[in-house]
């Protein structure tokens, strides 16, 4: 298991439905009793945000544990982005949306995970992405669950979820 020395450790999610990657590791704030808080924005998991609690248990010693529920919810949204566009307009583009109160991971140049906390305007985010997305400068989803209990991806909706 990988333990860095912030006290962090990795969970685990197996996403066989997933159109990009088919499981995602997250950081963790192991908070005891099978009891893990997500430290950071999912990349490719829906139905899980930055901040939710979840229970984690691992099928062997040597495995990392595997995500099994959410136990509490943080109230923070998950919007995923890709840019189709250069870097400096991508600049530009981040930096509006990070005014708003949300923050930005980046997976790879142009593609970048938004985690939009409660007390920002998911709705105004939103409206910003739908306007770029109709001005052919970005494609994006929304990461609400797909499959009620489950982490993953619609089978019959494979190859992209945008709403």
């Amino acid at each position: 298991m990988n333990e860095p020395s912030d006290g962090l450790t990795k969970v685990h999610l197996e996403l066989p439905n997933h159109w990009w990657f088919k499981g995602e590791s997250l950081w963790a704030k192991d908070l005891g009793n099978d009891l893990y808080e997500i430290q950071n924005v999912p990349f490719c998991a829906y139905g899980l945000n930055c901040g939710d609690v979840v229970r984690a248990t691992a099928d062997a010693p040597e495995l990392k544990p595997e995500v099994r529920e959410v136990v509490r919810r943080s109230g923070n949204q998950t919007l995923r982005v890709s840019f189709n566009v250069n870097k400096e307009q991508q600049h530009a583009h981040v930096e509006a949306i990070e005014s708003t109160g949300a923050w930005v991971e980046r997976a790879n140049p142009s593609f970048i995970c938004i985690n939009v906390p409660p007390e920002s305007n998911y709705g105004k985010v939103r409206q910003y992405l739908e306007q770029l997305e109709a001005s052919g400068a970005l494609e994006y989803e929304t990461c609400e669950e797909r499959v009620p209990g489950s982490f993953d991806d619609n089978p019959q909706e494979q190859g992209g979820g945008d709403d």
